[in-house]
């Protein structure tokens, strides 16, 4: 009876390991055959971006970079669907029309801001190179919130002449993230 368990059990062993060395290729091919893009946008602030295209139409976009509007750190990653694609020069390449939507963090030394991201963007694939040139916006919506930190600034009394250093503590604040709505650029991506 133990011959036979055992017998069952290393059948069952490589029968698993067989249909996981399968799985392991097939997940190997799936991420071979994607197209991937990379490269910079500009505008209300300067980031890098990367694309992954997984199914024709569709794709995961991921920038990061400084937020010129907001001053601080931005990392924005959005699920883009393109709409529309029209033949308008046939010689350069084809035009598109993408839309998505998403998540955005941001930050700085004593801030930080959440929310949710929605692009649209229109622009040109040419054919002749592996480039697309865009104009996109990217407005994100969400909270911000500034917590308590020190702040130090020099007072001159008037009367005796003598200069002070005084340092508060701010206390901790939050609103509407209302520059996120700024967020228009340009965008060039080299597709490979």
């Amino acid at each position: 009876i133990f011959l036979v368990l055992a017998a069952a059990l290393c059948v069952a062993t490589v029968s698993a390991q067989s249909k996981f060395e399968s799985q392991v290729k097939q997940a190997a091919q799936t991420i071979a055959s994607q197209k991937w893009s990379v490269g910079l946008r500009a505008g209300a602030g300067a980031q890098v971006k990367a694309e992954c295209f997984y199914a024709g139409d569709k794709y995961f976009e991921g920038l990061l970079g400084w937020g010129f509007v907001t001053g601080a750190l931005d990392f924005t990653v959005i699920h883009n669907w393109n709409c529309c694609n029209w033949d308008w020069t046939p010689q350069a390449g084809s035009w598109f029309l993408d839309a998505g939507v998403g998540a955005n963090v941001g930050g700085g030394k004593a801030h930080c801001s959440f929310g949710i991201a929605g692009q649209v963007k229109f622009g040109i694939k040419f054919n002749k190179v592996p480039i697309r040139l865009a104009i996109d916006l990217t407005p994100s919506v969400g909270p911000w919130v500034v917590y308590g930190q020190k702040v130090s600034a020099e007072y001159t009394n008037p009367e005796t002449g003598a200069t002070e250093t005084i340092t508060q503590k701010q206390d901790a604040k939050w609103g509407f993230y209302s520059t996120g709505l700024l967020n228009a650029a340009i965008s060039a991506t080299w597709c490979f």
